[in-house]
């Protein structure tokens, strides 16, 4: 459902997330630039709640100025890629767009069909900055939704088409975005049989991926931080395997903690202040806890069996994982600090990989069935289990901040084939691969960067 809200002016140091790099995007202000009634905001409407969502057909036009082509380019792919949205191609454009500031000639949008219209403007100031401005109309009801202008550095361009893109998204949809984030996975180089194995970011889309490590040792599981631009991985550097903290700027790092055994799975707590894992000793496997402040571990699970994969739930109450207690992988729900498992997964075939959405409304995870590895997402009791996608070998579930998307990798057959990035909405209806430059595995998505 579209909620359309007058937007009042805001500071723009608090209003604008800043570069994760440190060069600081800062928002002017966020200004109606021209009047929009209530009314007018329940003529546009796109409801996330239904089964079968039909893509809104949106307008995007060029932006002018000196990137705006290129960023109006990638606000068309991210909108276009979220499969609620369909972008019109701009060969079909009747009215084209000299001044973005101007109202539209509404009846010119909507003989195309275009239910909504982007305009806008990028340029450069004399201090070297960019400034952006867009504008987002409600075709049909005549009037504008959103207006809001930005100052960024140069070097931020493709974050802010992204902030657009998520500014448009929430208009819409009345959800926060997840375009202006960022994906940390091992990248994958060498024959299969002797894979390089380097930590490497990008931005969701693909773009400007960066290498965090060498490849002089292997890297497995990272995972980010839900309140820092730092993720936690596992290293076998030295030939043991270890559980690391690295700041993704600096490129500091630290042990979390040298274990007897093997240590698994290292995930963050919501608050960013603990990380879950499970150590391994003479092929039995625990759920353990540590304090990063203190580096107090606390054993969660105490069985003869193999607990691996553990995910916190959103607010940090609850703890899901993977266990065969029972005989097969299935996945299990306890309390924070422990307590008697219960069993959520009862379909045929082994579960595992559970993670817990941002939103707190399902659970994600791989099943392995039938000869096939599938990609699924159940209520956190169990209830109403559907599958996303299969295939050769799927694993490893991540979800977008919003909640709305899910990517995994994605294995192929063949002495030369190797695995692949994807993601999955949760309708199920709008799969695609990311682009990587090789082969690429273990993916995890930031939250909004800030």
């Amino acid at each position: 459902m579209i909620h359309m809200k007058k937007s009042s002016l805001i500071d723009g140091a608090k209003g604008f997330r800043a570069s994760a790099n440190s060069a600081k995007i800062l928002i002017l202000s966020l200004l109606m630039l021209f009047g929009i009634s209530v009314a007018a905001h329940a003529k546009l409407e796109l409801d996330l709640t239904k089964g079968t969502i039909e893509p809104l057909p949106i307008a995007i036009t060029n932006f002018s100025g000196d990137i705006g082509a290129e960023t109006s380019s990638i606000v068309s792919s991210n909108l276009k890629n979220s499969g609620l949205f369909a972008p019109i191609d701009p060969a079909a454009f009747i009215q084209q767009i000299s001044d973005p500031n101007a109202v539209p000639r509404f009846e010119d949008w909507r003989v195309i069909n275009a239910q909504a219209l982007v305009t806008g403007t990028v340029s450069k100031e004399g201090d070297g900055r960019l400034k952006a401005e867009f504008r987002l109309w409600d075709v049909f009801g005549n009037e504008q939704i959103i207006g809001q202008q930005y100052f960024t550095n140069p070097n931020n361009s493709r974050r802010l088409a992204h902030i657009i893109s998520d500014a448009i998204y929430k208009a819409l949809t009345g959800e926060s975005g997840y375009f202006d984030s960022r994906i940390v996975f091992v990248d994958e180089t060498g024959p299969k049989t002797k894979r390089v194995k380097r930590l490497a970011i990008m931005d969701q889309d693909g773009a400007n991926v960066r290498y965090l490590s060498k490849g002089g040792e292997l890297v497995l599981t990272p995972r980010f931080s839900p309140t820092h631009q730092e993720i936690t991985y596992m290293s076998f550097a030295g030939g043991n395997p270890k559980v690391y903290l690295r700041q993704i700027e600096t490129g500091q790092y630290d042990v979390v903690g040298d274990f007897p055994g093997m240590t698994f799975s290292p995930r963050f707590s919501p608050d960013g202040q603990k990380v879950i894992m499970s150590l391994n000793n003479d092929g039995i496997s625990n759920i353990y806890t540590m304090d990063l402040r203190s580096r107090t571990t606390i054993r969660l699970t105490n069985s003869n069996a193999i607990d691996t994969s553990p995910s916190y739930s959103p607010d940090g109450s609850q703890i899901v994982f993977e266990s065969d207690r029972g005989g097969r992988q299935q996945l299990y729900v306890m309390g924070a600090n422990g307590g008697e498992p219960s069993r959520i997964s009862f379909g045929t075939g082994s579960y595992s990989t559970p993670v817990w959405s941002p939103r707190g409304d399902l659970i994600a995870f791989t099943k392995q069935s039938g000869g096939s590895f599938l990609i699924g997402v159940m209520k956190p009791d169990g209830s109403k289990e559907r599958i996303l996608t299969e295939g050769y070998h799927n694993e490893g579930p991540t979800w977008s901040p919003n909640g709305r998307v899910l990517m995994f990798f994605r294995e192929s057959r063949g002495a030369n084939g190797g695995s692949k990035l994807y993601s999955v909405d949760i309708t199920g209806r709008h799969e695609r691969q990311i682009p990587t430059p090789s082969f690429a595995s273990d993916p995890a998505w930031s939250p909004l960067l800030e």
